[in-house]
């Protein structure tokens, strides 16, 4: 893509060129074609345009040693030329829209035909004459000169409809707007280490202009394209960009192009910003992908065949880079990262069920309230269909109409999902202050089920604040930092070097901020606490750095987690070489042959003074909690020089200065938190790279282990040999050994980590599956966070790959955080129960009730617009109520939920049973003998457009009583006697419960015609709210009842193993979703069985027509016989010994099974066997004679 391609698309952007050129000696047009170099053309075009990297810097006016001067008005020239480094957002939504998207539910759809309807025949009027003889039909109606208000019940559902739809539309728009806020939250969060006016400063990123210098370190996700200037050992991983997966090694002479969105691997330098925001490579994509505006039309075609493959890949990096993942963006991307939460799988079931019944009895009611009428007037009264009533008996087909989408709307629980987002958006609101920054909705609930929790140590469970307590120098170990006299003046000078050049420059310790404070550190924080250990010295490591700058340092080996220290080299002035190491004392140590003596001279250092010093300095250290690091070093000669690319040959043959140990306190909140979280029946496992003695040490001082009872504190390597077979491979049962006891990881790598991790989750042992949390701040934490059900990511510490993969952030990276949101979690669960257990008991009933009264008296007791209001209470405000409760310390007092115990637990199907029994009794009672009781008129049997009765206000007055009360009552669902329990903590609650009363009071007063209420006196007002009252005294009788009486009750709502299976296996048709239990059996093998099913099925069927031999046979299996298969393997075997019938089907069968064969993982070789000897089995029993039966030639085609 030339200049040509380019010029066009941004003459926008680049309004005079010449104009732009005065001010920098570089304009924008050249710099994108610069970047879309790749390697040493790069490095050429630089050298041929500029005269080098120096040449550019100077084109753009920054200096690569001091920055930008930070001047206001040079910054907003350059954000003016060259563009901000933001690319700006997708357009939200707008109001209209989102009321659009509301209106395509279908019930609302068919209420709103049928209402129109209904207005539309409301207004027809029909010729006088010929009314007599439509019988019942319009009597009533005429007499009371009533038929010009037909209109207003259509005109009532319409407006409800309405109503339902806004409130829908705000509940999204408002969802979307927290969204957004959470999203440039995020970003903000994301900042920067730039140098301006020879300061290094953190800036935020979208501060970031062309031409400053910014410091990349290990784990940064690069803000913005530019070029190294200078680098240390760089590698970056270009994956989300080109999508190869390895990492790139840079450096200024060969390969300086570093672009947006990608990752440090390892290493650290400097680069020269040149691409901001939509100029830069990741800017260009947002830019096609439709996220960057209208500008790109042209330009669109284009690029769209060269970049389609980093388009594609770029996908992940939307809520890094700021461009809006839109609310389905997100959510496909949390499907893919995980399968569907626990809470979603079940409500999502729960409520189709319920539709499903919803709908049979809706059309039940229209079909008996339809023939009853026909049955009535045609065949009973034997009248005539006239052409004159034809407008009439349609009217009343619509009004039966109405009323069965009526019955539906209510059965069908819409507020469902409304429940669970606003449940989820309030808590997620409320976690800010917690320190909890969720960037998945779901992770939320998940974090309510989690079992395991695998914490890092270092900045979680400690401070994070390195300082230098002990150390072993000049033959001598010192309990405190010694006085700097008492040390050979050569061992201190060369200790002060090493530390000072062999760590980042970017490390430093500054003045406290508050007077009185401690001094502040920033950077690595283990060298922080051996800069420290300088400063107690007496000695100044900024002077150091000063003599010897950063471009002066010859070679730097960066600390990964491979290599586990870091090394410097610098060229002395004789021009022989100097290595200074450090490192985990064990490492170094066991590279170094000298040690400096009690005068500063080396001598030998052999391995039995390794193991001696390994017990007497280091084991006591570690056991005292303290990390111990040995600082080393290595002369070089000039000549030869050394090649350095061969680290094993340069980090050898060390000499040992001294071993420091650095104490990192436990922070004071966390032995408080993680008793918590044993208390709640979680495990906390510590997964650390330190030596296993000052895990263990910490572990104790965290109550991660108590002495005495029976655990695993292990390190990485024990951990490998104890999972891994004689290949080298890890296998699942040996791991099933070790994660249940196992406390302590020490010396881990990342990749123990994530094996843990996976290990933990597919195990099968317990019967629930295990919900595991990881918390993480490397870069190579990403695969554990990605693996795991919730990933904790530290918002300070925390290295941008990390946050990227993580679904909370920990905004103040403190391990007592994730217990809050281990309770916020649980508090949305159990806010969930609430709101079915009261909007299942109004379900039932209003349905009943509508059911029932329509059978019976032809014509709901409850009309469509009392119904719609109903439904609006119980959907939208009670899910509001109900779901902002605020948790209580209470929640961490049981275990987790896990993930096939039913939503609605036996106490709460009791619960829901018992009220709808009580308010199914008012109410019948009301309707029936109601008129008796309060000396009114009926108003059963009503014809068509008589005026609303006080009898059927009544009834529906009393019915929304019963149900304000009642939503009282479902604040608690587990069985608890005082439902007032910390009512007033939510005024949420307390608002929305008054404000139904009170619309209530004006809707049955002065509703009138709409609402079909007439206006009730006192005395009946006060019976309504009795009767609503004894819902109160009714819940405390139920709570007596004790559950074991209702045995029946356990298994409603119940996600069983069978029904997962048959439900999930519906939904895997269109998406790749495996449930659990499928995971478990793999694909390869469900299609072994299923295929052997239908293969017995066939021969069974042929069986049975051949001779009458069978007819004991049971029918042929449903789908769950795998799962029988899986758990009684001897009685499937003997259950599937057919007789051999002749089809050719199974040939063909066989074919398709065994294209299918390689997709299933090695693991499961145990059941393809076990398949093998099924087959092998039966043919013995009945083929031995046919070999050319199809199941033989299955069993060959195996």
């Amino acid at each position: 893509m030339g200049d040509m391609t380019n010029s066009d698309f941004y003459t926008k952007n680049q309004r005079n060129d010449s104009n732009h050129a005065v001010g920098f000696g570089c304009s924008l047009m050249e710099l994108r074609s610069l970047m879309e170099l790749r390697g040493t053309e790069a490095v050429v075009r630089i050298q041929e345009d500029s005269g080098g990297i120096e040449g550019l810097c100077q084109r753009l006016k920054t200096s690569p040693t001091e920055g930008l001067a930070g001047v206001s008005t040079d910054l907003d020239k350059r954000r003016e030329v060259f563009g901000r480094n933001l690319i700006p957002p997708k357009k939200p939504k707008t109001f209209l829209q989102l009321v659009w998207e509301a209106l395509q539910d279908v019930t609302l759809i068919i209420l709103e035909i049928a209402a129109l309807i209904s207005l539309g025949l409301s207004f027809y009027q029909p010729p006088g004459e010929g009314s007599e003889s439509c019988g019942t039909v319009s009597a009533g109606a005429e007499d009371e000169g009533e038929s010009e208000a037909g209109w207003i019940e259509g005109a009532a559902i319409l407006l409800s409809v309405v109503c339902v739809v806004l409130v829908t539309a705000f509940n999204d728009w408002s969802k979307e707007k927290q969204f957004r806020g959470l999203q440039s939250r995020i970003e903000q969060e994301q900042k920067f280490q730039v140098v301006r006016g020879s300061q290094v400063i953190q800036l935020p990123v979208a501060d970031i202009v062309v031409g400053d210098i910014a410091q990349i370190k290990y784990g940064d996700l690069l803000p913005a394209d530019g070029i190294l200037i200078q680098g240390n050992d760089l590698k970056i991983d270009e994956s989300s960009l080109t999508g190869e997966s390895d990492h790139v090694r840079k450096s200024a002479d060969k390969d300086p192009m570093l672009l947006s969105g990608t990752h440090v691997m390892e290493g650290s330098g400097r680069m020269l910003v040149t691409a901001v925001g939509v100029n830069s490579q990741t800017g260009i994509i947002f830019t096609l992908l439709g996220a960057g505006g209208e500008e790109e039309e042209k330009k669109e075609k284009k690029v769209k065949k060269q970049d389609g493959a980093a388009a594609m890949e770029m996908q992940p990096l939307k809520s890094a880079e700021g461009g809006e993942a839109d609310e389905k963006e997100k959510k496909k991307a949390s499907v893919s990262k995980k399968e569907k939460s626990v809470l979603q799988g079940k409500l999502t079931k729960l409520a189709v069920q319920i539709g499903k019944a919803g709908l049979v009895m809706s059309a039940i009611t229209v079909i008996i309230l339809v023939l009853y009428f026909a049955v009535d007037n045609f065949v009973l009264q034997k009248r005539q269909w006239l052409p004159e009533c034809t407008p009439i008996y349609i009217q009343y087909f619509v009004k039966f109409f109405i009323i069965g989408v009526t019955v539906l709307v209510v059965a069908v629980p819409e507020g469902l999902p409304l429940a669970v987002t606003i449940s989820l958006a309030y808590s997620v609101k409320k976690m800010m202050k917690d320190n909890n920054l969720v960037r998945h909705l779901d992770a939320c609930e998940t974090m309510g089920n989690a079992t395991a929790i695998c914490s890092d140590k270092t900045g979680t469970l400690t401070t994070n604040r390195m300082t230098a307590v002990q150390c072993f120098v000049a033959d001598v170990h010192y309990k405190t930092i010694p006085d700097p006299g008492s040390i050979p003046p050569k061992t201190l000078d060369t200790l002060v070097n090493a530390i000072s050049l062999n760590s980042a420059y970017t490390t430093k310790i500054l003045p406290p901020d508050k007077e009185g404070g401690l001094p502040k550190q920033v950077g690595n924080k283990t060298e922080c606490g051996l800069l420290g250990l300088v400063l107690d010295l007496k000695r100044d490591y900024q002077t150091v750095r000063n003599q010897i700058p950063e471009e002066k340092l010859y070679k730097v080996y960066t600390f990964n987690s491979v290599r586990k220290s870091m090394s410097t080299v610098i060229k002395l002035p004789d021009g022989s070489f100097r290595m200074y190491s450090k490192g985990a004392s064990e490492i170094i140590l066991k590279k170094c042959s000298r040690i400096l003596n009690e005068v500063g001279e080396p001598r030998m250092f052999r391995p039995r003074d390794r193991d001696e010093m390994v017990k007497k300095v280091i084991e006591p250290m570690a056991c005292d909690g303290l990390r111990t690091i040995c600082v080393a070093y290595r002369d070089f000669p000039a000549d030869p020089e050394p090649n350095w690319e061969e680290e094993n040959n340069i980090l050898t043959d060390l000499t040992a200065i001294c071993v420091v140990g650095i104490e990192d306190p436990v922070r004071p909140e966390v032995p408080d938190a993680i008793l918590k979280c044993q208390r709640a029946g979680i495990t906390v496992r510590m997964v650390t790279g330190d030596n296993i003695n000052t895990a263990r040490a910490i572990a104790i001082k965290c109550g991660i282990i108590h002495p005495g009872e029976d655990f695993l504190c292990i390190d990485g390597k024990e951990f490998n040999r104890r999972i891994r077979n004689e290949k080298g491979e890890v296998e699942q049962e040996r791991i099933d050994k070790v994660w249940p006891k196992l406390r302590v990881l020490a010396r881990s790598s990342p990749t123990d980590k994530h094996t843990l991790v996976k290990g933990i989750i597919d195990s099968t042992l317990v019967d629930q599956r295990q919900v595991v949390a990881v918390t993480g701040d490397g870069t190579n934490d990403g695969p554990a966070l990605k693996k795991a059900d919730v990933g904790f990511a530290m918002g300070i510490a925390g290295t941008d790959v990390a946050k990227e993969a993580s679904d909370i952030i920990l905004t103040d990276d403190n391990f007592s955080s994730i217990v809050k949101a281990v309770m916020w979690g649980r508090n949305v669960y159990d806010s969930i129960s609430k709101f079915l257990q009261f909007q299942l008991t109004v379900n039932v009933v209003a349905v009943i009730v509508a059911f029932t009264g329509a059978c019976i008296t032809q014509d709901s007791p409850l009309k469509a617009v009392q119904m719609l209001w109903v439904n609006l209470i119980m959907d939208t405000f009670a899910s509001l109520a109900l779901a902002t409760e605020p948790p209580t310390e209470s929640l961490l007092m049981r275990k987790p939920y896990g993930r096939n115990k039913p939503l609605i637990s036996s106490t709460m199907t009791k619960n829901i049973l018992g009220h709808g029994v009580y308010q199914l009794i008012i109410i019948f009672t009301l309707l029936f003998v109601g008129e008796q009781i309060f000396d009114i008129d009926s108003g059963r049997h009503a014809p068509l457009h008589s005026p609303p009765s006080e009898h059927y206000t009544i009834i529906f007055n009393t019915f929304v009583m019963m149900q304000l009360f009642n939503e009282i009552n479902a604040r608690k669902i587990h069985g608890e006697r005082n439902v007032f329990d910390g009512i007033f903590r939510n005024p949420i609650f307390c608002s929305i419960v008054l404000g139904t009363f009170a619309i209530q009071i004006v809707i049955v007063q002065f509703g009138g015609k709409p609402f079909s209420c007439s206006p009730l006196d006192l005395e009946k007002w006060m019976w309504c709210v009795f009767l609503g009252l004894g819902e109160l005294v009714w819940g405390q009788v139920i709570s007596t009842i004790p559950n074991s009486k209702l045995r029946f009750l356990k298994g409603a709502g119940r996600l069983t193993q069978k029904d997962e299976m048959t439900a999930e296996e519906e939904l895997n048709e269109d998406q790749e979703e495996i449930d659990h239990a499928e995971r478990e059996l793999r694909r390869g093998q469900i299609l072994w069985f299923r295929g052997l099913n239908r293969i017995q099925t066939q021969i069974r069927v042929v069986n049975a027509f051949r001779s009458s031999l069978y007819e004991g046979l049971e029918k042929p299996d449903s789908r769950t016989s795998i799962h029988n298969f899986m758990t009684h393997p001897e009685f499937r075997i003997e259950d599937s010994t057919p007789h051999i019938p002749l089809i050719d089907d199974t040939d063909d069968e066989a074919a398709r099974k065994n294209s299918t064969q390689p997709s299933s993982p090695n693991k499961n070789n145990n059941a393809i066997d076990s398949g093998i000897n099924l087959t092998i089995d039966t043919s013995k029993s009945a083929a031995s004679s046919i070999t050319g039966s199809p199941l033989h030639s299955l069993e060959t085609s195996l």
